[in-house]
Parts: C-alpha cells; sequence; structure tokens
C-alpha cells in the first residue's frame, strides 16, 4: 500500500529456492527497502514506476500487499472458526480503502505507458480503473465509495486451516466477509480485482494481483521449455561481460540463452541440440524474441562441440534429466564425456554453470573438486535413489571400468563455486556453478 514517503508496499511469488534470488534482484534494480521473505513469498517497499517492477526475472507474480497479519489458531467448531476468519481477515476498512486508491493509481500508471498487452486489453483495464476511481471519489460517510468494486477472493491454505476448512470454503468465507464489511460486491467471472489470500499456521497474507499475466510469462517465448525463472536464475550467476561468447550445448527450445540475451545486450550467443525439431523451436523463438543477430543454432552433438578450445567465455546448460523429454542419451554415463568438451571449450577464468538432476548433482561431485564445501552439494550427493534417475541406466556395469573411465575424464581445471537447490514443481534440481582456473594439456 501507498506509504507517506511515496513508495508502495509490494511482494511477489517465486518458486522454491528462488526466494534469494529475488531478495538480490529487488534490492539491485528497485532498489527497495523492508526487504523479507516467507517460503514461496518477498516482501519489499520501493518508489519505482510500474514499469520497472514489470522487469524483475525471478519473481513468479506481483501483488499489492493489503496485510500481513499473523497467523490465526481456528477453535474446532466450524461456525465459530468461520466468524474468527471473517473477523480477523478484514480487519481496519481504512487499509482497504487506502489499497484500493493504490491500485487505481498503479492500473491508470500501467495504462498510461505500453504495458504488457494489446490495445483492446489496455481499453479494457482502463474501463475498470475508472470504475475503481469513481469509486474511490465518491466515497461516503463511512469513508468508502457510494459505488463499490467488483471483486473475486482466490485462496489458499495449509497446516490446520486447511484441516478444517478447504480452499473454496475460505473462499466464500472471506468473500462474504469483505462484501458485509466494505460493501464490495461478488463477481466470480470478470470482478475488477481479485483477493488472494495465503493462510497457514505460520503465515496470513492479502494482496491483491497488480497484473494480469503473471511476471515469469515472458512475451518473447514462443516455445517454452524450462521454467524462464530457473533459466534466469542461472544466468545472474554468470557475470558475462561485454562481447562475450555464451554458448548452451543442449539448449533445446533456447530458454536459458534468450534470457542471457534479455540481460547481456552485447555478447555473442550459440545454442547447439542434436535435435533438428528442438532447434527450429529455438529458431522461432529467437525471430520472435528479435535476438536473430546475436544467436547462432547449430545441430551437433553435445559429446563433440564443433569450437576450438578455449573459445568461450561461459557456458550455460539445463542438463536432461529424462523427465519431462525423452532423452536417448544416457545422462549417468555420458555425463563425464559431456563435462570433458564443455571443460575444453571454455576459456581460462571462464563460468560453467549447469542445472542437474540431484542424482546427476551426486554423480558430478566425483568429478569436479569443491572449493568450498557446501551443504546442499553434499545434501544432493546423499540422495542416490532420486526420483529424476534416468531412464535405461544399466544396473549391471562394471565398477573396475566406470572407475578408470572416471579417473581418465577428470575435471582437474574446473572449481565450483556454489549450488542453489530449486524447485521444478514435482522434482528439485541443484545449480552448480564453476569456474575454469587454467588450461588442460592434453
Amino acid at each position: 500500500m501507498g506509504e507517506t514517503d511515496g513508495s508502495v508496499r509490494y511482494y511477489c511469488t517465486a518458486g522454491g529456492g528462488m526466494e534469494t534470488f529475488l531478495l538480490d534482484e529487488v534490492k539491485r534494480k528497485l532498489e527497495a527497502t523492508e526487504v523479507e521473505h516467507i517460503p514461496g513469498r518477498v516482501f519489499f517497499c520501493c518508489r519505482a514506476a510500474l514499469q520497472e517492477l514489470m522487469r524483475l526475472k525471478s519473481a513468479e507474480r506481483l501483488f499489492l500487499l493489503l496485510r500481513k497479519a499473523p497467523p490465526t489458531s481456528l477453535p474446532k467448531n466450524p461456525a465459530k472458526a468461520a466468524s474468527m476468519i471473517q473477523e480477523s481477515i478484514v480487519g481496519n476498512p481504512d487499509v482497504w480503502r487506502q489499497a484500493l486508491s493504490t491500485w487505481a493509481a498503479l492500473q491508470a500508471e500501467l495504462n498510461g505507458s505500453h504495458g504488457r498487452g494489446q490495445k483492446r486489453k489496455r481499453e479494457e483495464e482502463e474501463d475498470d480503473v475508472n470504475g475503481i476511481k469513481e469509486s474511490v471519489e465518491s466515497e461516503d460517510a463511512c469513508g468508502l465509495g457510494q459505488n463499490r468494486p467488483t471483486f473475486r477472493v482466490s485462496c489458499r491454505c495449509s497446516g490446520a486451516i486447511a484441516r478444517c476448512c478447504n480452499s473454496q470454503n475460505l473462499s466464500r468465507i472471506i468473500g462474504v466477509a469483505i462484501s458485509r464489511q466494505l460493501g464490495w460486491k461478488a463477481d466470480l467471472r470478470q470482478p475488477n480485482l481479485e483477493v488472494n489470500v495465503y493462510m497457514s499456521d505460520d503465515h496470513c497474507v492479502l494482496g491483491i494481483p497488480l497484473l494480469r499475466h503473471p511476471l515469469a510469462s515472458r512475451s518473447y517465448m514462443k516455445h517454452t521449455g524450462l521454467r524462464a525463472t530457473i533459466a534466469w536464475a542461472m544466468t545472474s550467476v554468470c557475470p558475462i561481460e561485454e562481447a562475450s561468447v555464451i554458448l548452451d550445448p543442449m539448449c533445446g527450445v533456447g530458454t536459458i540463452l534468450l534470457e542471457a540475451a534479455q540481460e547481456c545486450p552485447n555478447a555473442v550467443f550459440i545454442g547447439m541440440d542434436s535435435e533438428e525439431a528442438q532447434l527450429q523451436k529455438a529458431a522461432e523463438n529467437v525471430e520472435a524474441a528479435g535476438q536473430v543477430n546475436r544467436m547462432l543454432l547449430v545441430q551437433s552433438s553435445c559429446m563433440d562441440i564443433p569450437l576450438p578450445t578455449g573459445s568461450v567465455d561461459a557456458v550455460l546448460c539445463d542438463v536432461p534429466f529424462g523427465r519431462k523429454f525423452s532423452c536417448s542419451t544416457d545422462m549417468t554415463s555420458a555425463l563425464p564425456r559431456i563435462l570433458a568438451e564443455m571443460e575444453r571449450v571454455l576459456s581460462d577464468g571462464g563460468y560453467l554453470v549447469l542445472l542437474l538432476s540431484l542424482q546427476l548433482s551426486g554423480q558430478i561431485k566425483k568429478l569436479v573438486k569443491s572449493n568450498t564445501p557446501n551443504p546442499e552439494s553434499r545434501a544432493a550427493g546423499r540422495n542416490t535413489k532420486s526420483p529424476d534417475r534416468t531412464h535405461g541406466v544399466s544396473k549391471h556395469s562394471s565398477e573396475p571400468d566406470e572407475n578408470r573411465e572416471t579417473e581418465r575424464l577428470k575435471l582437474s581445471s574446473l572449481l565450483l563455486q556454489n549450488t542453489h537447490r530449486v524447485s521444478l514443481g514435482s522434482t528439485d534440481a541443484i545449480i552448480h556453478t564453476y569456474t575454469k582456473t587454467h588450461t588442460l594439456t592434453h
């Protein structure tokens, strides 16, 4: 909501493990203050224009913060529980009135610029804003407008509250409270605004979404692959300088390279993939993003990269898990050769950033020495029964042969800098960041 110094209190949702990236991003890009977080949400206060907030890359959705209240301990009686929820959720009506005014001003700001949507969508939103502004301007003696905004409630709950009431019932209970105490009109189909509620044993957060589409939905991606927020996180841990050459040897539809291109306007990008269908989708994404002059796409095997030794400044790669997309290569056995090729083409001082399944993350510890002990990488190494196990892994391979192959392909020039564990929805993955310390001699 609006503060006395003109700043506004917001929060963003974030995927599991992405909170640290978002915390850094809001401080760095928005000069945000009062920054704090809970699992899956980052709260902050800033004076930045809405267009600046829309450039956040690690966030899922953006909200105007209504209330951040203490958790509610509910009685077992359903009627008493509903009454307590209604009393605790709405609170001071003046807070809602101020939030409504701030929301209307932000929507007017959004529609005054080019925004993210098409002209017709902007006109529809402008009609909504005009209606809200009239409500705010025609306030009655109680401090609330005579023309009420329409709304709907979207509720997510967990813990003891979820065992008492499901999300649908909670949405209905909260909606009734808002209608009775504020005079707003419920409209489940085409409301002026949405009230988003998150309740757990530890937190109670209320907010109003500011955009129709999630920040994580990239307008420049025609075909989706890896989640864009994860791809951006991989680029953010890799300092890319002017005129750098960036390689993704298993680029798929090009998500990682396109995220890097948005942040690094003067770098050159090379994407490789063994599948022609994936490269075709990548080419369409590159064209849609307007990056044709900076992106070279090549059909090639990641185990035989057609580039000279030490020719690229950074390698970014989402190593296939074999879950979402089928993979013809057994990554468990092929990983040493793949990493050796990445190491070969990487220049001294260059960065290698990999997204790995928990199983592959444990395997890579045998191949690459660590700069500093990391609890996440140790945890990943213990998880040898991860559900991300690649299909087709041989259970009867010769252990002495595997040991000799591992020793032969020991990646002595790579040094682990850090790891970050992130959620991909149905499973977790580890982002590994390495630097190349010296040139290999063969």
